[in-house]
């Protein structure tokens, strides 16, 4: 087991992984911004290292100032987290061929499944369902691409090969507008991930968004951890999500995650990893591989009582998976809300020092958060700063207790989407369980204020 392990990350993940260390006796070193060195992690740490200014490119994507960090505090391993350097396979290559160990999948994995196309192509091999649409990336040829989109039938959706996070889609409604799309959203995905390679896929109308959660050693062992339902989004960007699934039926989830669990051991995937999923009519569409810890990873840890956080640590130092699929059991249910700093319903971004913060407690109630009173919510990054996970045994259990736990949060200073998740709650719809993903957006067209 590692001795010490860097967490090249910020805000609530890493003081996760720092609580991951603690529990399993690693030191760790946390690496962080001018702007963040009043965080809670930074504070609690037993070494820190300011690794540069406020902007992201000068400090948490500062490849050379992270693996410098490693070297000099005699780390062993780099922890990731997700967003930033998380699913970048330059990083991970040049973190093994440092010396260290990358707590996550090899870079040949993170390339293979961040390159939409070759990702789909390696789980139409392992038998995981897909949207239809194109076999690889388009061609150049309009009449091929007009071709093409006859077969799958419109509407139709342009998606970047090496897009993500909602960006670089474009759905097309009409063969008029089909290959103006197409040019479009080649030239932005040039620009915004240095790869024009674009492919088409059926657009499905009124889906779910479910994902499987999977873990996978070195030694081809993989299992899957359940499902979650992540359908209430605003802008693709997900704002609550629960485990399991309302209203599908087992067999369908079981088949699903074994054909997940089947296709890493055949890539030869290491680490955690999550499938993405629209559900829609009763049948699974595979639509991308995360290749690295979720930021809704509790609600998973909820049910299953496993340490994903963990396990990737076990897994990157070379451990095998201690426990087999049988002895993996669902209990409950568990909904997390994310609290960000931001308007709760024009979602302009409300920066600043918090003045109050009182977090919920209670049976069931776990608050992910590295913001406290007269914490600073700096301008610079994502405008996350916590998150609330509940259990119950059932999920109107579960449901009761996020209403409560929601009540007693209190954040002043700043602006945050509190209220907004309090309305969710008792939303009629939300509450008989099911909505698509488009179902928060049609919500706030209705209640804009």
């Amino acid at each position: 087991m590692f001795k010490k392990i860097l967490i090249a990350n910020r805000g609530e993940i890493a003081l996760r992984i720092q609580r991951a260390c603690r529990e399993m006796g690693i030191k760790s070193v946390v690496v962080y911004s001018e702007a963040d060195r009043d965080a809670k992690y930074v504070r609690l740490a037993e070494e820190a290292v300011c690794i540069g200014p406020a902007p992201s490119a000068q400090s948490y994507l500062n490849m050379p100032a992270i693996i410098a960090t490693a070297e000099v505090t005699d780390a062993e391993a780099i922890h990731p987290g997700y967003g930033f350097l998380s699913e970048n396979a330059d990083f991970a290559e040049r973190v093994e061929q440092s010396g260290f160990t990358f707590i996550g999948p090899t870079s040949e994995s993170i390339r293979m499944m961040g390159d939409k196309v070759s990702a789909k192509q390696a789980m139409i091999k392992s038998g995981v369902p897909c949207v239809p649409g194109s076999e690889g990336a388009l061609p150049e040829d309009p009449k091929e691409i007009i071709k093409i989109a006859r077969a799958v039938g419109y509407p139709v959706i342009i998606k970047a090969a090496g897009g993500g996070g909602g960006r670089g889609m474009r759905v097309v409604h009409t063969e008029a507008a089909l290959i103006h799309a197409v040019q479009t959203t080649r030239a932005e995905a040039g620009a915004a991930f240095g790869n024009p390679a674009v492919y088409m896929e059926k657009f499905l109308e009124n889906p779910r968004h479910v994902e499987i959660q999977i873990l996978a050693d070195e030694h081809k062992n993989a299992v899957w951890l359940g499902e979650r339902d992540c359908s209430m989004q605003r802008r693709h960007q997900k704002i609550i999500e629960e485990a399991p699934a309302p209203g599908i039926p087992r067999r369908v989830i079981e088949k699903v995650g074994e054909r997940c669990a089947a296709a890493c051991k055949k890539i030869g995937y290491r680490g955690a990893g999550t499938f993405e999923f629209l559900y829609e009519n009763g049948e699974f569409y595979f639509i991308e591989m995360n290749t690295r810890v979720q930021v809704e990873h509790p609600v998973t840890e909820m049910v299953t009582g496993i340490d994903i956080v963990q396990m990737q640590i076990r897994v990157a130092a070379g451990e095998k998976l201690p426990f087999t699929q049988r002895q993996i059991e669902m209990r409950g249910h568990a909904i997390e809300c994310r609290i960000n700093a931001e308007d709760p319903y024009k979602f302009f971004p409300s920066p600043g020092r918090i003045t109050l913060w009182h977090a919920p407690g209670g049976p069931g109630v776990r608050v992910d958060s590295h913001a406290y009173t007269n914490y600073f919510v700096p301008p610079n990054y994502d405008s996350m700063i916590g998150k609330i996970i509940v259990h119950g045994d059932t999920r109107d259990q579960a449901l009761a207790r996020m209403r409560t736990a929601l009540l007693e949060t209190v954040v002043e200073g700043i602006q945050t989407n509190i209220p907004l998740h309090r309305e969710l709650m008792v939303d009629a719809k939300f509450v008989d369980g099911g909505t698509s993903i488009h179902y928060l957006e049609g919500w706030l067209a209705e209640h804009r204020r």
